[in-house]
């Protein structure tokens, strides 16, 4: 049954079929085939997937940070980042690490940090010396960051998935998110060191105080949402709706650079990529009762019990195994497919589900920057105008780093609990 639909799965997604629908087939499938229940079923299993509340937070959070993309928000991340660090060769770089990572503690999106950042990014990276390739590789790693940095919209769904607390698993999620972004700048500031030739000759800077004034609105938006869920203030999800109401106050009323025609194309565009998110959280969610109902996941997890001799060998064979699937398998598709497999295993070996997900999200994140389904990737790619195949020399140096660091993660539990303890 499981060979039979997973065949289904990776045909169609060869075929070039969007992911929701090749889910949604090969679910279909080994239902009508494999068991005896009635086609209701199905069609209620793909209303009770989505039927959950904290879901409710990712149209907010896609909607918030497109708002910040027009408003001119992560402009004025940039300006502040370049006023910290932007007077030290490698600075620019270093900068456009800081920025996605302020961007992601709003937005919880990569492909929406990527396009927002790398619109502004990636061009005064390259009028300031940088190769263009080196530069979109740069930008789509530090966009990672928009998934691990809460807070995080595949961290939702893996809540969700492993009835864990939302709020937990974003406070887990600070410190690997702090880990990887400083291991990003070291990697560019090194590199700045041993290039030669000049770079950032040009490099234009205001003062410090000057881009705090002007971007304080926009930094008060993170510390009002993280400091409103960690303080008990809201929900999560009630957080989204404060995050797309600020981001409205800061764009219209106090930048004043989203326009009501602009609203229209904000709404438009989150509306598309909620429709496409919510239709994969749907068919994933049937396709994974089908093979629950099969016992396949305990099956799986009885294999790994007996042939994974201690937790470390464990930690191991996930991390290469989610690597692989999050070369192939969209991120947030992933997450709901595998959690229900892969967690009462864990749970075996004695791994906190908490950080257990948050291996989960940082090991499929690496997927969101590796060919051949790297939405990170072939948007930083789309706003530099290079080829794939050209940057895959830096990206290979950046890739390495951040796999060092879910090593690091993986294997030292506290980073990712201490907050929480």
């Amino acid at each position: 049954m499981l060979l039979t639909m997973l065949s289904i799965m990776v045909s169609s997604f060869a075929l070039s079929v969007p992911i929701a629908i090749a889910l949604g087939l090969a679910g279909l499938i080994g239902m009508v085939f494999f068991t005896n229940l009635p086609l209701l079923i199905f069609a209620q299993q793909l209303f009770t997937s989505l039927d959950k509340f904290p879901l409710v937070a990712v149209p907010l959070f896609i909607l918030a940070g497109n708002i910040m993309e027009v408003g001119g928000i992560s402009r004025r991340f940039l300006e502040v980042a370049k006023a910290l660090v932007g007077g030290i060769r490698g600075g620019l770089g270093a900068s456009c690490v800081i920025t996605c990572m302020i961007f992601a503690a709003v937005s919880g999106s990569g492909v929406a940090t990527t396009f927002a950042v790398g619109a502004i990014m990636i061009p005064a990276l390259v009028a300031n010396g940088y190769p263009r390739r080196f530069s979109a590789a740069l930008q789509a790693s530090s966009a990672e960051l928009g998934v691990i940095i809460p807070p995080s919209i595949p961290m939702i769904l893996y809540a969700v998935s492993a009835e864990v607390s939302v709020g937990d698993l974003f406070i887990a999620g600070i410190g690997p998110g702090f880990l990887i972004a400083s291991a990003l700048i070291l990697t560019v500031l090194i590199w700045a060191r041993l290039r030669p030739g000049k770079i950032e000759q040009d490099l234009q800077r205001i003062p410090l105080h000057v881009a705090l004034f002007q971007a304080g609105p926009s930094l008060m938006m993170p510390v009002i949402i993280l400091g409103g869920i960690y303080g008990g203030v809201f929900t999560p999800t009630e957080a989204a709706a404060v995050a797309v109401f600020y981001a409205l106050f800061v764009g219209v009323v106090l930048h004043r650079e989203v326009t009501l025609p602009d609203l229209f194309v904000i709404l438009r565009k989150s509306v598309r990529s909620t429709a496409s998110i919510m239709l994969i959280i749907a068919a994933a969610g049937a396709f994974s009762f089908i093979i629950n109902r099969a016992g396949i996941p305990a099956t799986v997890g009885l294999w790994l019990a007996e042939n994974m001799g201690s937790q470390m060998m464990f930690l191991i064979g996930i991390n290469i195994a989610l690597f692989l699937i999050g070369m192939f398998l969209e991120t947030s598709a992933s997450i709901i497919i595998l959690t229900p497999i892969l967690l009462p295993v864990a749970l075996h070996f004695g791994v906190d589900p908490i950080h257990f997900g948050v291996i989960c999200v940082v090991n499929l994140a690496l997927g969101m920057i590796t060919p051949p389904f790297g939405v990170n990737l072939f948007a930083a790619c789309q706003v530099a105008q290079i080829s794939v195949h050209r940057i895959m020399a830096p990206l290979l140096v950046f890739v390495s780093v951040v796999a060092a660091c879910l090593l690091l993660v993986t294997y030292l539990p506290p980073i990712s609990l201490f907050l929480i303890r």
